[in-house]
């Protein structure tokens, strides 16, 4: 038999092959209109066989060993009645892909990227309205977008961290061809699509995984979030690598994003996540994949050993933010923001690369030498950090117009890979906050650890009273984007459209940078452009004593675009504003060769 992936249920000539890993068990059969159809056992521990009549919208269970009740399949495709109910046989080839995605790629080295949340993107909340506003994606210059997690998780609304069906689309958004649909339509602008997956736990409710086979979890390890995963089992590999290559073949998706990878814990001689890799690309051997990963540790050997493409950057993060202003508390303790953090992180990429980190106690990050720093995401705002503000803040809330301008700037035309959050590029006023629709005595417990997690910030402690319930209802509601306001903050969108283009127009590869005052920082790029971001008061940079603002030979600087409407002249460089400089205009009588 031959199949597309090696668990699930898959469509054959005259019905459905069922395949099933539950290595505990003596006898499993599917239910399907409560007539029970017995599979054949194999050496491995799984469990298949085919049943005639089946086909795509057949909703079947699994009983496993006679006993009463019967399961959800862990691979299914589709539970349209949610984490609880029956799994829905799905014809991945029913759906028609429009030409641009067959063969969509987008170079990695180029990417603007912009997380989404599907269930506030818009005021749908479905894959289908989504698309609706994709072409202002585009036309902003987005290239790609980043959606969180959409595995089936329990209630009516969440982040998606929560996912119990790896396999399945969550059903509150629409169907796996609506998700098809929204993928083909991000092609169709000259979008790609990341999805955000889950590899470090199941979700609390609707995870009957155990019941198949204790297998699935270990006591090994510690994890944030609950039980650890137990990657020592082959089965276990297979169902997490299997996952990775299916959204990527089946979706046509152009890459993924994994979620706290330090609490992925492998202790064979191959990493899980070099299987995850590995699949992922051999599901698109005519693409071009992007696999990202967030790694609190700053695990380099995801990148020299594991074949993840790029890291996130929560380094530059912290130090970005307080420079604007952030109080240096909790984890962002160990920043300072000044121009040298910056700087050092053009150059390099991560700032803690083995150093103590106070805050943790404990050394923090792994060295970047030889790592090209576009594999290494920044970002001023991302779903964690907006919720992490208590109450959902924006960035640009958290500080000055021109300090948010100049650090947009450092952002969109800097050398790592840009990243923004859903609305950000319109100055969206809307918070993103922290919610979950749980049974009520899981989601007391939930809201009791948000409020004890949002307690490591002084500033938070303070506002504990204004916390929203994460179970509410109205917490979701509240974080829905308002499309209108791209147009009541055209400027902001105008601004953040022009960096996007200049980003295009001058591809940022850096030379070098340097300090050139307290809160003043120069990158020298290789073509020969000068970015300088002013972060604090104006200030006359004379004498222009540092090498780096010395013009091209022949050449003079000329601006090319800058985020204050005050004029630049003679090294006076206007208060919180950045600067681009160009050395392609020629040195005349009248210009001998400075700013």
């Amino acid at each position: 038999m031959t199949r597309r992936r090696a668990i699930g249920a898959e469509l054959v000539d005259g019905g459905v092959h069922f395949r099933v890993w539950a290595p505990e068990r003596q006898r499993v059969a599917v239910v399907i209109d409560d007539r029970d159809h017995p599979l054949a056992r194999e050496a491995s521990g799984h469990f298949s066989g085919v049943v005639k009549g089946a086909r795509a919208g057949t909703r079947y269970r699994f009983r496993l060993d006679g006993e009463e009740d019967a399961y959800p399949d862990p691979a299914s495709r589709y539970q349209p009645e949610g984490p609880h109910g029956p799994s829905e046989v799905v014809d991945p080839n029913a759906f028609q892909w429009g030409i641009r995605s067959a063969a969509h790629t987008i170079d990695p080295r180029a990417l603007v990227i912009s997380e989404i949340h599907i269930g506030t993107f818009t005021p749908g909340g479905t894959y289908l309205s989504a698309i609706e506003k994709l072409p202002l994606l585009a036309g902003a210059g987005i290239n790609m977008v980043e959606v969180m997690p959409v595995s089936e998780f329990p209630g009516r609304f969440g982040w998606g961290y929560d996912g119990v069906d790896w396999f399945a689309p969550a059903h509150i958004y629409g169907t796996p061809d609506d998700f098809r649909r929204f993928v083909d339509a991000a092609h169709a602008e000259g979008v790609g699509v990341i999805l955000d997956v889950v590899y470090n736990h199941f979700g609390p409710d609707g995870c009957y995984w155990t019941k198949y086979t204790p297998e699935y979890f270990t006591d090994r390890y510690h994890n944030d979030w609950g039980e650890a995963i137990n990657f020592a089992s082959e089965g276990v590999r297979e169902f997490c690598a299997e996952n990775a290559a299916y959204w990527i073949d089946e979706f046509h998706l152009d890459g993924l994003r994994l979620d706290a990878t330090q609490d992925i814990h492998d202790p064979t001689a191959t990493h899980i996540l070099e299987d995850v890799a590995r699949a992922a690309r051999a599901a698109a051997p005519d693409r071009t994949i992007s696999i990202v990963a967030e790694n609190e540790g700053q695990n380099c050997t995801l990148i020299r050993e594991y074949g993840i493409d790029a890291i996130w950057n929560d380094d530059w993060h912290h130090s970005a933010l307080v420079a604007m202003g952030r109080k240096p508390e909790a984890y962002y303790s160990d920043y300072r923001g000044r121009p040298q953090e910056l700087v050092s992180m053009a150059k390099r990429g991560f700032l803690y690369q083995g150093q103590w980190y106070s805050w943790q106690k404990k050394h923090r990050g792994t060295s970047t030498t030889g790592i090209d720093v576009r594999r290494f995401v920044h970002y001023l705002e991302n779903h964690d950090q907006v919720a992490n503000t208590a109450t959902g803040e924006r960035a640009y809330q958290l500080t000055s117009p021109g300090r948010y301008r100049a650090m947009a700037a450092l952002l969109l035309l800097g050398p790592e890979t840009p990243m923004l959050f859903q609305g950000q590029e319109f100055a969206s006023s809307k918070p993103f906050l922290y919610f979950a629709d749980h049974k009520p005595e899981l989601a007391a417990a939930v809201r009791k650890g948000r409020a004890e997690f949002l307690s490591q910030f002084p500033s938070v402690r303070q506002l504990a009273h204004q916390l929203a319930p994460p179970e509410e209802v109205g917490t979701f509601e509240r974080c829905k984007l308002d499309w209108s306001e791209r147009e009541t903050n055209r400027e902001a969108l105008a601004f953040h459209k022009e960096l996007i283009a200049l980003r295009r127009a001058y591809p940022a590869e850096v030379l070098d940078g340097a300090v050139l005052g307290e809160r003043v920082l120069v990158l020298r790029f290789k073509d020969d452009r000068l970015l300088i971001v002013n972060l604090g008061p104006e200030i006359d940079i004379d004498p222009a004593a540092e090498p780096l603002l010395a013009p091209p030979d022949g050449c003079k600087w000329s601006l090319l675009w800058s985020s204050s409407s005050e004029d630049f002249e003679k090294w006076h460089v206007p208060a919180e504003c950045a600067i681009l400089l160009g050395g392609r205009s020629p040195i005349t009588p009248d210009h001998p060769g400075r700013a």
